[in-house]
């Protein structure tokens, strides 16, 4: 029983510093035809951006819940290079490339000195970082012009 238990725990934690991984190269563009912001694209950053880039929060002054927000960029300028995905800041974010830049960034690996309550709560789950197939519909979005 105990070592099944252990294997889980393993399990989940290969599968966690998987999904956290870094990527060396991007993701290929989709080969979906008229993607959308609204249809295809908020959704998936409704699942994973949102909770640190909405309506309510906008960390780096970057709001990922309207394509308008998406267009103004941040606090340090565009994110998305219309028609070239492959030189947007947000598309090397979403595929991980940088590990200083990644969205969504790993869960912190240990609670910071005097946080030992705070973590003892139950934490919600991290957002997952978006897959293979949904940076590349990102991509797709941005090549056929961010609409």
């Amino acid at each position: 029983m105990m070592a099944g238990i252990a294997l889980s725990i393993a399990t989940h934690a290969a599968e966690e510093s998987a999904a956290y991984a870094v990527r060396k190269e991007l993701p290929p563009v989709s080969t979906k035809k008229g993607v959308t912001f609204d249809k295809d694209i908020k959704p998936l950053f409704e699942a994973s951006c949102l909770k640190c880039h909405g309506p309510e929060k906008a960390k780096g002054d970057l709001h990922l819940d309207t394509r308008e927000g998406v267009l103004k960029g941040s606090e340090e300028g565009p994110v998305v290079k219309e028609g070239d995905s492959a030189n947007s800041v947000i598309v090397k974010a979403i595929a991980r490339i940088n590990p200083k830049t990644m969205m969504p960034p790993p869960p912190p690996r240990k609670p910071r000195p005097g946080a030992e309550a705070e973590a003892a709560k139950p934490q919600p789950a991290p957002p997952k970082p978006l897959t293979d197939e949904e940076v590349g519909l990102v991509r797709a979005w941005i090549d056929q012009g961010a609409k």
